[in-house]
């Protein structure tokens, strides 16, 4: 983070809950699909990669470092062999090379784009493990899961990870500014998800007062995952720091969740959500030590399980099962 539809009754749980379709006897079903649980030990190998890749070049992930191109690589990496359709666009930034990866899952209402996105790299003081491998790994989990269920879904899945973040919201804005006023009129929502595994964590979702119009929905949204699990949330203004920015000052519905960066956690916060009271929430914010060992995996999983519950929820995902054959 920058400094300053369903079928019968499906349930709202983290479970795989699904309601079938009728069709001809011996034909493929269609199911309506809930969310399922992202496992969190999958996220946090991800996150062992960004690790391993900032420790092999110079200790960080920053816009223009080896690091930065490194991670993409990775990401990309995987969804092509999930069946993405990736594409790597380049952007300058004070001369020097930039990249944001974007990635479509083939189906849905290409007229109807739901976006879901996270910053890739880090600052250059450290490998940016929760700033923002956190956000990039768990966007990256729940995105392999949809290719892993075979979703169909209503809408258009596209995933966004973007390049200089940390030097003022370079990629995302690139990307937004340079779209085409028609490609732009079909993102119908964006969901940003920056810092969800704080070492003292909070669990807010990005407020839609102020934001354009459809982004309570998005809120809503948000808010009834973390009511399922009975997990409190608040809500906060982000503001300009992160790439939801960009979309909504392009009139796209925006929203997100966040754990926390450096402002301390107060002691209702502490008592509301557990934790120490008057300690940052990521005390290792933009520093060195925003390593591995600076994740909370309880806040990594439940925050990666609103993003999946989000996808799912809001794109009207479905599944087809083939036909049992009957002796």
């Amino acid at each position: 983070m920058k400094i300053r539809a369903t079928l019968g009754s499906v349930a709202l749980a983290s479970t795989l809950t699904l309601g079938v379709l009728a069709t001809p006897s011996g034909a493929a079903t269609v199911e309506v699909a809930a969310a399922p649980t992202i496992p969190v030990a999958a996220v946090q190998e991800h996150l062992n990669q960004f690790q391993q890749i900032a420790t092999a070049n110079g200790g960080n992930r920053a816009h223009g470092k080896p690091g930065f191109k490194a991670s993409v690589d990775y990401v990309k990496g995987k969804l092509d062999a999930a069946g993405y359709q990736t594409k790597v666009l380049e952007f300058t930034n004070w001369g020097t090379k930039g990249y944001n990866l974007i990635a479509d899952w083939p189906g849905g209402d290409e007229n109807s784009v739901l976006m879901a996105g996270g910053h890739l790299d880090s600052v250059g003081a450290g490998p940016g493990i929760n700033d923002n491998g956190s956000g990039s790994a768990g966007l990256l989990e729940v995105a392999l899961t949809v290719s892993k269920q075979q979703l169909k879904p209503k809408q258009h899945l596209r995933f966004g990870w973007w390049g200089a973040e940390e030097l003022g919201l370079v990629g995302s804005t690139n990307y937004v500014n340079t779209l085409p006023a028609a490609e732009k009129s079909k993102i119908k929502g964006y969901v940003n998800f920056d810092m969800t595994g704080s070492p003292n964590p909070a669990y807010f979702v990005y407020s839609s007062s102020g934001q354009p119009a459809g982004s309570e929905k998005l809120q809503q949204t948000l808010e009834a995952y973390f009511t399922s699990i009975n997990v409190p949330t608040e809500t906060t203004n982000v503001g300009g720091r992160s790439d939801h920015a960009a979309f909504a000052r392009a009139g796209i519905p925006t929203g997100g969740t966040f754990s926390g960066a450096e402002v301390r956690k107060t002691a209702a916060q502490a008592q509301k959500w557990g934790g120490q009271a008057n300690v940052a929430f990521d005390k290792c914010y933009h520093q060195s030590c925003d390593t591995t060992s600076n994740i909370n995996a309880q806040s990594l999983e439940r925050h990666t399980n609103a993003i999946a519950y989000t996808i799912w929820t809001v794109s009207g995902t479905t599944r087809t099962v083939p036909a049992h054959t009957t002796s």
